[in-house]
């Protein structure tokens, strides 16, 4: 039993549809637990809270498991792989991501971290995409979460680093996954251009594509998507709030967009969204998690949850019926572009 009385799993648990990340034997379940949250991304949160959390995920058919280094400077890797603890191993995903080394900061230590985590700056970020990097990463990760493997492994926005990350870092992860050590290989960014690129250039399985395929706004339409779908490779949307405008039914004066105060247009586009949602029965938040998974590409959506009741939302809001005539409305409404309309 966990630590919350919930059992690892039983026979006959609903577990969420699964899609193969790409061409490879990782299976992802259409919803992922998104773990920055956990690592303490704005607020602190117990130890207890969450791995209640991932209990909750677990309960409700979660099996795909997100996190980084980034997230609380390593938290949310321990967290993430104390709460995983004693389920069997073969039923689920983790996914981690490679890019950014975590060393001692000890002149930093008595300061909060500076990247929006409520933790001591006891660590320091330190890019590096080379394939010394790479693996020396992937270890501290595997000690961290406890894990004998990591299932699918990413590139951390890559951002200032392509040609680097074309040149070393993803074809390290490729020599990994030929090895066996690692299931699939991609890299995660808040853009869509470079991931087309690596789509393109690469031997990765999947990407993570955050804020740049949602309700609001559908830019990897342009290249990311049809380029991924043609290759084969999945796509995993992250962001599909675009960091908390579409997760309210009515979105307040003060929420955030891409990780800052939204814009007045965008937030009066973002009313007008809602409200074509309500005249169709749903939820704005409903509407956009149901959006983004209806593209062929899409393998499974990513969302970032903190507590139990964060979990219990987003899976209430994952089972909604959203009708097929919204996005044809939205479109017509001058709110969705006609060629992100589901089988365009």
């Amino acid at each position: 039993m966990t630590a919350q009385g919930l059992p690892p799993s039983a026979p006959g648990d609903a577990v969420l549809p699964r899609a193969s990340a790409g061409r490879t034997a990782v299976r992802l379940t259409s919803l992922g637990f998104g773990a920055a949250q956990v690592g303490n991304l704005y607020r602190a949160i117990t130890d207890d809270e969450a791995r209640v959390a991932v209990d909750t995920a677990w309960a409700g058919g979660l099996r795909y498991f997100d996190t980084a280094p980034h997230y609380g400077l390593g938290l949310s890797e321990r967290r993430l792989g104390a709460a995983l603890v004693g389920r069997p191993r073969e039923e689920y995903v983790v996914s981690t991501k490679v890019g950014r080394l975590l060393v001692p900061s000890p002149a930093t230590a008595g300061r909060r971290d500076d990247q929006g985590f409520a933790v001591p700056a006891a660590l320091r970020r330190v890019w590096d995409f080379s394939r010394d990097g790479v693996l020396r990463s992937l270890e501290a990760s595997l000690e961290r979460t406890g894990l004998d493997r990591v299932d699918v492994v990413y590139v951390h926005d890559p951002d200032d680093f392509g040609d680097q990350a074309v040149r070393e870092a993803i074809p390290a992860l490729v020599e990994l996954r030929e090895q066996g050590v690692v299931g699939a290989v991609g890299a995660g960014m808040n853009q869509s251009a470079m991931l087309a690129r690596f789509v393109r250039e690469t031997d990765v399985d999947v990407v993570m594509c955050a804020g740049r395929f949602t309700l609001l706004e559908q830019p990897a339409l342009d290249d990311l998507l049809p380029l991924a779908a043609e290759r084969g490779v999945g796509i995993v949307v992250a962001g599909v709030y675009n960091s908390g405008l579409l997760a309210h039914e009515a979105p307040p004066d003060d929420v955030t967009y891409d990780y800052a105060q939204a814009p007045a247009a965008l937030l009066e586009r973002t009313h007008r969204l809602a409200a074509v949602c309500a005249d169709h029965g749903v939820t704005l938040p409903q509407a956009a998690l149901a959006y983004v998974r209806t593209h062929p590409a899409v393998v499974s959506t990513v969302v970032g949850m903190r507590t139990a009741g964060q979990v219990r939302a987003t899976l209430d809001r994952a089972d909604a019926v959203v009708p097929d005539d919204l996005w044809p409305a939205l479109a017509r409404a001058g709110l969705l572009d006609a060629r992100a309309l589901p089988g365009a």
